[in-house]
């Protein structure tokens, strides 16, 4: 029996994020067990007239070629790719990963040539109409530590808030982090500085992730200093990462440390020259989003949290760093998560994860949501 909710998603996807139209070339890429989703979106974009095309994944097939990769196979990666890229006219990528632990035992050095190779695509993605996406499998429920059905109707639930009303209430935030110039945050191991002067402020509401719900923006590249330390896990290269702490002279990663192989993390931050500087910094704000679960693409977005972003800066938030890496960090200041505050050249902004001002107080949750 199909599910009427995905028909939904299926309409915000292609009408609302990527404004498909007659014509285009609509590229879907995602796992098995998202193939419900997409066939609620071939089916919507044979109706839009649109020209659909699925491709669907497999992360067993993957770490098996991986593993014994050579240059010619990436060549070959990298050739195909671009080309389905480059004549596609909307993406959209569905996370249905059944395994973060996948390729552990890829040598770190294929992995990290894999993401030199392949990371100029990035850009011809950023440049086509996009959005990514989450789709909610038995493992993925197992590590939010809930039941299928349960979990199955918690990413519906926050996948569909108002946007358009999120949209609205960001814009006094946008403001204001256009006009500031020193941004502070302060915590448990935490005390960092920063400049976010004359750099580009960017709200998401639905546009390119779903769930959605941040504003960034990026640090002036050697303004950083001090040290900031994150409370949530952040899978990467086949690693969970947990209580990342980074340190910073002058906008370098001088010093980082996890609970792991030091090694393991100094190899990502040592993949090129810009992976020890950070290219994002942003606010959280997704009112149904409350606790990590182990995937980007919802942890950043979780109600009063941060992020901060060793690697590459987004083109439309260019603060002049350039990487193969580009590591969302998230760092949550709920009470529950031991509190902590941001400033704006000196004034008060958030506090334990609940904005101060009152032109921002309708970004706090219990306004968000109703």
């Amino acid at each position: 029996m199909k599910d009427p909710r995905l028909r939904t998603l299926a309409e915000n996807l292609l009408q609302v994020s990527t404004s498909t139209k007659a014509g285009d070339i609509v590229l879907i890429r995602g796992g098995h067990e998202s193939k419900p989703l997409m066939l609620e979106l071939i089916s919507l974009a044979h109706e839009i007239g649109a020209i659909p095309h699925a491709e669907i994944g497999d992360e067993d097939i993957s770490r098996a070629i991986m593993k014994s990769a050579k240059d010619a196979y990436l060549d070959f990666v990298y050739d195909t790719q671009k080309a389905r890229y480059e004549k596609a006219d909307v993406i959209i990528s569905i996370d249905a990963t059944h395994n973060d632990y996948a390729t552990s035992d890829v040598p770190d050095d294929i992995k990290t040539a894999f993401s030199r190779k392949l990371q100029p695509l990035s850009k011809i993605v950023l440049n086509k109409k996009w959005v990514v996406l989450m789709y909610p499998t038995a493992a993925k429920a197992q590590k939010a530590q809930m039941s299928t059905e349960a979990f199955y109707d918690y990413v519906i639930d926050v996948s569909t808030v108002d946007y358009r009303k999120m949209r609205r209430a960001m814009e006094p935030l946008k403001k204001r982090m256009e006009n500031a110039d020193k941004v502070e945050i302060k915590g448990p191991g935490t005390d960092l500085s920063f400049s976010i002067k004359d750099i580009p402020v960017v709200p998401c509401a639905g546009e390119n992730n779903i769930p959605d719900g941040e504003v960034f923006t990026a640090p002036v590249k050697e303004s950083v200093n001090g040290t900031i330390t994150f409370n949530t896990p952040s899978p990467q290269r086949g690693r969970v990462y947990k209580n990342v702490s980074l340190t910073f002279e002058d906008g370098r990663i001088t010093d980082a440390s996890h609970e792991g192989d030091k090694a393991a993390i100094d190899a990502v931050l040592d993949t090129d020259e810009g992976a020890r500087y950070v290219g994002e910094f942003a606010i959280g704000l997704n009112p149904r989003i409350e606790h990590p679960m182990g995937s980007i693409l919802f942890d950043e977005k979780i109600k009063g949290s941060l992020h901060f972003t060793p690697g590459r800066a987004y083109d439309d938030a260019w603060n002049g760093n350039d990487s193969a890496v580009h590591w969302d960090l998230v760092l949550i200041q709920t009470e529950a998560y031991g509190g902590g505050e941001i400033y704006f050249d000196g004034e008060l902004i958030r506090k334990d994860g609940m904005f101060v001002p009152e032109d921002l107080r309708p970004l706090n949750p219990e306004a968000l949501d109703t």
